[in-house]
């Protein structure tokens, strides 16, 4: 079964960025793109509410999917797009959505719900139940940002991409984000740079002048 690139929507701004991101990932792999609207109902006396009633309904099930997958089909010229609608918890759902994926794009921070409060339960949730790598993307985030500046020092996607960050446990390390950073990288042709961090002893720490320099 070919894996795909799945992204979370929800039609707040950080979940359009994650799928436009999810949507160059996916050309980068040379995968298939699905994006994943999941559809929380809303007790009964709250549906009743004049904002909340069917038209309202309607706009969360049915245009934010179909209005993303059309302007991302539009933006990428031969990307193949589906759309998957699910009913249910949020983070339960993009959870189990990530099983078969490549990977999982989400934005940072999003709407939880039809009743549109911002939270990041959802987000912190699934990256903390999900076997698949998840991807979390800001708002207002676009390809040129991925990329060096340009000689005028403006980033541009015909520069080379920046580096790709590696935080490293070396206590434990993990083979598969090893490898999923490697992977990132070698995609792009890009920099791989590992940062590993530690305490120093509290004996040390006494006494040091504040720069402690690296040779």
């Amino acid at each position: 079964m070919v894996r795909t690139v799945v992204a979370g929507i929800d039609g707040s701004p950080e979940s359009r960025a994650a799928a436009e991101w999810a949507a160059r990932e996916a050309k980068l792999r040379g995968l298939p793109l699905k994006l994943v609207h999941v559809w929380e109902p809303v007790p009964e006396p709250m549906a009743q509410a004049p904002l909340l009633g069917a038209e309202t309904q309607q706009h969360w099930s049915e245009r934010i999917p179909r209005e993303t997958a059309a302007g991302l089909r539009m933006r990428h010229p031969g990307l193949e797009v589906s759309v998957e609608q699910l009913t249910g918890g949020p983070a339960e759902a993009l959870t189990k959505a990530a099983e078969d994926a490549e990977l999982l794009a989400l934005g940072s921070r999003g709407l939880s719900g039809i009743g549109g409060f911002m939270v990041g339960s959802v987000g912190l949730s699934v990256v903390a139940h999900a076997e698949r790598p998840v991807v979390l993307v800001r708002a207002g985030e676009q390809a040129a940002d991925e990329h060096e500046a340009d000689p005028v020092g403006i980033p541009s996607a015909a520069t080379p991409y920046r580096p790709v960050v590696l935080g490293l446990d070396s206590a434990g390390p993990d083979d598969s984000v090893i490898e999923f950073a490697f992977d990132a990288a070698a995609r792009r042709s890009a920099v791989l740079r590992v940062v590993n961090g530690w305490n120093l002893p509290p004996y040390y720490v006494y006494g040091l002048s504040a720069d402690l320099g690296l040779y």
